[in-house]
């Protein structure tokens, strides 16, 4: 089974690239320019995983990350972010982020995560 993504940024250049080099690797991706247009979604599917920017403009990651774990509790986001200090990394993390990756991201790094985030939901169903 191939993982459902959903990719948040609003680069939107860095949004294409990021979902042709996830389709190839089989993934089925979705993307969003802006958390808002996220929330959305995630209110109408489910995805095996949420890549989401720490820093965009209008709402930032941790605010998306606080509303986003509030709708959708066992929601598995993946935080992208290009210098952000360790403490807010870590304070990403004590929100519910499954983990901070930093930008430019790691394809393969990613995969692994987005495989790890499908796990606890092929127990669930198991």
């Amino acid at each position: 089974m191939s993982a459902k993504v959903l990719i948040v940024d609003d680069e939107k250049d860095f949004l294409e690239i990021m979902a042709e080099r996830m389709e190839a690797r089989g993934m089925e991706v979705s993307t969003a320019t802006s958390a808002e247009k996220a929330l959305k979604m995630i209110l109408r599917e489910s995805y095996d995983a949420v890549i989401m920017d720490l820093m965009m403009p209008e709402m930032d990651g941790f605010k998306a990350l606080k509303l986003f774990k509030e709708t959708r509790p066992d929601l598995q986001i993946i935080l992208l972010t290009a210098n952000v200090p360790e403490e807010k990394c870590i304070e990403a993390i004590k929100l519910g982020a499954m983990d901070v990756i930093e930008k430019p991201a790691d394809l393969d790094l990613l995969t692994q995560k987005i495989e790890a985030a499908k796990a606890p939901l092929r127990n669930k169903q198991g």
